[in-house]
């Protein structure tokens, strides 16, 4: 849970930055990129929550344990589902309320049962451990996206 914290931290070192776009890399903004992060954290921390570990069922799934091998998600390969999808009007203030509300959530991760579990559109079911990892393996994805952004010699405002 400490690795998820400092990529929340990672992700709120560039809120500053969330206008800033670079088409190149991708068709959505600096801003776009961190609050689609945060509500696949807040979304999933949500169903976890929610979850009856008593009916949580592990099943093989050769997506997931591809991706847990090369541990990377690979990029425009797969279209966020609407409800992690952000509204065309990111604002700074809603950026940080959003990661304080992701910091807290993960906090609550260590309450839980180690069944409790979310189901993901690819995944399947994913128990508290497997979520924590996707839930970085997300986070990572996205910040590589920033980076690239930010790292363009242009970015656009």
């Amino acid at each position: 849970m400490k690795q998820l914290l400092k990529l929340l931290t990672q992700l709120e070192g560039h809120i500053p930055d969330y206008k800033k776009i670079n088409a190149t890399v991708s068709q959505s903004t600096v801003g776009w990129q961190v609050e689609h992060s945060l509500l696949v954290v807040n979304g999933v921390i949500n169903e976890l929550k929610k979850s009856n570990p008593e009916d949580y069922r592990w099943k093989f799934n050769k997506i997931r344990l591809l991706l847990q091998i090369i541990n990377k998600i690979p990029r425009g390969k797969a279209k966020a589902p609407k409800s992690v999808k952000p509204m065309d009007s990111t604002s700074m203030d809603g950026l940080i309320l959003n990661i304080e509300l992701a910091k807290k959530q993960v906090i609550d991760l260590e309450k839980l049962p180690a069944k409790s579990h979310f189901t993901h559109p690819l995944f399947g079911d994913l128990k508290l451990k497997s979520a924590l990892w996707f839930l970085k393996l997300h986070t990572k994805h996205h910040l590589k996206i920033i980076e690239d952004i930010l790292k363009s010699e242009n970015p656009k405002i």
